[in-house]
């Protein structure tokens, strides 16, 4: 792939995106790549909606191509300290690790390991919310205010639940203590409450008039949870967990608590590069962090197993039932309020399209220390989940080691 495209791909995933049984390694010496390749299997699951028959990706994973992209992590590499990735579907499968679990001992990464997945987690709200519409629990055409009185003032218009889905609210973002890093390094375990982010979102003017644009920010699912703790009447965490987490046996998968700073078992440390005067970098541990402010819209933690099994089980229909599924591939047909391109953000996903025509719909985190990405094919012939120990998760650019996994991974 040349530069030109491998921008393109770049930028399409800064936006958006980016189950079978678990392998077994041996242990790996640290930066080495861990890998396996498995043929396809009998038991992977198919996709029961009949418009999506026809497999789109029909090759091999490339096992040559995913293990460069992985080769020479840790803290002598630019971009990452480790990584864990799996690539499955209807064509073969194939896992791989690479990098330290902590730059302190330098053992290998742990390719088990959980991780915080970020943003993965809007897909997990969205998910919550269209059951509830599924059961007539709620609507998702009518003003949230219907649902959560005294939230969003009369002054912004009728904002709907489905505009907090895909992001065409209007409602601008909730102040916080800066974009740099070293900011929210000195409040990193500070608890923000979510009632909170939203009375001061909502003090401030609208960014546009509802459904006219989209502007991904996290108010929009910080909404959204409160709206699954109202209809619930339980937890947000609690709704997920009974909705999601045990039905679909994500073990591995949890919240850590609007008090906890801690990924709870085994896991890769997670590191940002502060760079020195004398152009040397520091990587500093980030792994402990409150991540209440993201909230409904970014604090799971998670492994890649599980992130498959909840992929294919999503897109085949297991979680949100089929006549509610086509929210989360459908785009809305308004412009990008940042970039003026057309939108691509959907009720929880967002939708790629590769250089050579494949369709690809999922959804990125970032956490310092930490990028995560699900993704697939709607028809489920390729699928994709990596955590990377990015050493600038939250950088203005996508990660190099993440980008060129999902070109190994998609791509031919």
């Amino acid at each position: 792939m040349n530069a030109r495209m491998r921008t393109l791909v770049a930028a399409a995933l800064v936006v958006g995106i980016a189950s079978g049984p678990a392998v077994a390694h041996a242990a790996s010496p640290p930066g080495s790549v861990s890998s396996e390749w498995m043929a396809p299997s009998v038991s992977t699951p198919s996709v029961s909606t009949p418009s999506v028959s026809t497999p789109s990706v029909s090759t091999p994973p490339n096992a040559a191509a995913l293990e460069a992209a992985i080769a020479g992590l840790g803290p002598q590499h630019r971009d990452a300290t480790a990584a864990l990735v799996r690539v499955g579907g209807t064509a073969g499968r194939w896992q791989g690790s690479s990098g330290v679990a902590d730059i302190r001992t330098g053992r290998g990464a742990v390719e088990q390991g959980r991780f915080r997945a970020g943003s993965v987690t809007k897909v997990f709200t969205a998910a919550v919310v269209l059951q509830l519409a599924a059961e007539g629990r709620v609507d998702l055409d009518v003003p949230v205010r219907r649902h959560l009185p005294g939230t969003v003032p009369d002054r912004y218009g009728a904002v709907t639940v489905r505009q907090l889905l895909n992001h065409t609210s209007g409602i601008p973002a909730a102040d916080g203590p800066g974009d740099s890093f070293e900011a929210q390094w000195e409040h990193r375990f500070e608890v923000t409450d979510p009632h909170a982010q939203i009375a001061d979102a909502v003090a401030k003017e609208r960014e546009f008039a509802p459904g006219t644009a989209q502007h991904y920010l996290n108010i929009n699912y910080t909404l959204l949870g409160v709206l699954i703790e109202k209809v619930t009447g339980m937890r947000y965490e609690e709704a997920v967990g009974a909705r999601i987490l045990k039905p679909l046996g994500l073990h591995g998968t949890s919240f850590p608590g609007r008090t906890g700073t801690r990924i709870h078992g085994p896991h890769n440390r997670g590191y940002q590069a502060i760079p020195r005067a004398d152009g040397s970098r520091e990587l500093r541990d980030v792994t402990e962090w409150n991540s209440s402010d993201r909230w409904a819209a970014g604090d799971i933690i998670s492994t890649t197993a599980d992130l498959e099994r909840f992929t294919v089980a999503l897109f085949g229909g297991r979680v949100v039932p089929e006549d509610r599924l086509e929210e989360m591939f459908t785009v809305p047909d308004v412009p990008d309020r940042v970039s003026g391109k057309p939108a691509v953000m959907t009720a929880g996903l967002s939708r790629i399209v590769l250089p050579d025509g494949t369709v690809a719909w999922g959804k990125t985190g970032g956490r310092h220390g930490y990028n995560t990405a699900i993704g697939a094919t709607r028809d489920l012939s390729r699928t994709l989940v990596y955590s990377v120990n990015a050493t600038d998760a939250k950088g203005q650019d996508m990660n190099g080691v993440a980008l060129g996994i999902v070109m190994a991974a998609f791509t031919k």
